[in-house]
């Protein structure tokens, strides 16, 4: 497994990232864009998840970390559900609900696959600089 260096190497925040171009791509089109509130709360939950993972990475704790980690598992939960409400009013067809919710699923899937290691590896935080060994 490849060593973390920056918040940037971790492939949930990659994935994180992938997802929050692709909700603003959506949000930004038709109906979806004249509805402020569903399309503004999509774009901050999927911002959120990268922002928590980028946040706790930065902390340098590995408790403030992975309760960050959590944080951002909740906000892809969030946007799951927004994904629901979106396609149930009309604003995304079946193919794009697949696109969007496939994504943030397997990012939820990568925060607690992470989470579950960092908890299984007390010391995986080095003072000298961060070595997750993932």
């Amino acid at each position: 497994m490849p060593t973390i260096i920056r918040f940037e190497d971790i492939e949930a925040w990659q994935t994180a990232r992938e997802l929050t171009r692709m909700v603003y791509e959506i949000t930004k089109h038709g109906e979806f864009a004249r509805d402020h509130g569903l399309s503004d709360q999509m774009q901050r939950a999927s911002v959120s998840i990268m922002s928590n993972i980028a946040e706790g990475f930065e902390s340098r704790t590995q408790p403030l970390f992975i309760d960050y980690l959590g944080r951002a598992k909740a906000s892809a939960g969030e946007l799951r559900a927004q994904t629901y409400i979106s396609m149930d009013i009309g604003y995304l067809n079946q193919i794009e609900f697949s696109q969007v919710y496939e994504l943030c699923d397997k990012c939820s899937r990568q925060i607690a696959r992470f989470m579950q290691y960092l908890l299984q590896q007390p010391k995986a935080i080095h003072d000298e600089g961060i070595d997750y060994n993932v």
